[in-house]
């Protein structure tokens, strides 16, 4: 019984991503206006998911201090390996007319993508794992991850754009990406505690992967617009993303 609430449990988050909808609703004109913002808003939300939600949670659960930040530093090293690699792949491609599409998607919208399986496999994992402790545990888990991810999901399309992918193809890629979730509940249902502890090893890789992703892509993004109005608009977005993640704190 608890495998099978578990299991609408994640159906149901992963139905969250939809909410990435909402961007195709926006007016082409309007979208090029605010997607600033909301690149803003999405660093800010994930410098603070990793400094609020998943750095503490992988002190709560590694067994030594020491493994926490050198798992952090694998993941921003990793990710930076990810982007040149990237980076060499866009420069040597051949010049095919679907070559020359991709050529116009940057790095950080792969890297979005991966970094965004990752953490929708661990939110699978963590919510099957509550519900395998109790219900009342599992429904209280459930909730506070479909809070986090409404406004993550709806940043995470965003940045797709941001990045290069037509409105439809970044929800689509949105969606697949959250179907992570279901596949780490079925995997801690049908194997256990073994893939539980694996995820708690993912947290804080995934943890790089968000600073990398927001420090090294996002925030020079910002810099690249000028003006004392949208330099205040993009540290409200920052300050924003950062409070959504916080107001968290108080529901987990």
């Amino acid at each position: 019984m608890e495998a099978y609430y578990a299991l609408c449990a994640v159906v149901l988050t992963s139905a969250i991503s939809l909410f990435g909808v909402a961007v195709l609703l926006i007016k082409e004109e309007l979208l090029r206006k605010s997607i600033f913002f909301m690149v803003s808003l999405s660093a800010g939300a994930l410098f603070a998911d990793a400094f609020f939600h998943l750095i503490p949670e992988s002190f709560n659960n590694l067994s030594t201090e020491t493994l926490t930040p050198i798992l952090i530093l694998f993941g921003i090293i990793l990710f930076f390996c990810l982007e040149k690699f990237l980076h060499w792949h866009h420069h040597h491609v051949e010049s095919d007319e679907e070559e020359i599409e991709d050529m116009k998607i940057h790095p950080v919208g792969p890297m979005v993508i991966v970094s965004d399986v990752v953490h929708n496999f661990i939110d699978g994992v963590i919510i099957a794992a509550s519900f395998m402790v109790s219900i009342p545990l599992g429904i209280a888990t459930t909730i506070a991850v479909m809070l986090h991810e409404i406004p993550h999901e709806i940043g995470n399309v965003a940045l797709l754009i941001h990045a290069g992918f037509t409105k439809k193809r970044a929800v689509i890629l949105n969606c697949l990406s959250a179907l992570a979730s279901v596949a780490g509940a079925l995997l801690l249902i049908l194997v256990g505690k073994n893939v539980e502890m694996i995820s708690y090893y993912l947290l804080p890789f995934a943890a790089g992967g968000f600073i990398y992703i927001a420090g090294s892509d996002l925030v020079p993004e910002l810099h690249k617009d000028v003006g004392l109005k949208k330099a205040l608009l993009q540290l409200l977005g920052i300050i924003i993303g950062i409070l959504l993640m916080a107001a968290l704190l108080f529901i987990e």
